[in-house]
């Protein structure tokens, strides 16, 4: 019976240093993923700012009626 018992807590701990194995393997590939997702963010906000930076560039330029006749319409 206490060979058995041994069998099962071995058994038990090789599940369990798969399982942390895994877990380790899925952390370190969830940080490259929001490493990854984070750049992505901050290229897309600074492409947002030199959009709206060009569309406010354009406005600035257009004469003050052309701005009233477009509200008004």
């Amino acid at each position: 019976m206490m060979i058995s018992e041994f069998e099962l807590l071995a058994e038990k701990v090789t599940r369990l240093s798969e399982l942390a194995h895994a877990l380790r393997s899925e952390n370190a590939r969830l940080r490259n993923e929001v490493t990854s997702v984070t750049t992505q963010n901050a290229d897309l906000q600074h492409r947002m700012q030199q959009a709206h930076d060009r569309v406010s560039a354009l406005l600035a330029q257009l004469p003050a009626e052309v701005l009233n006749d477009k509200e008004a319409a």
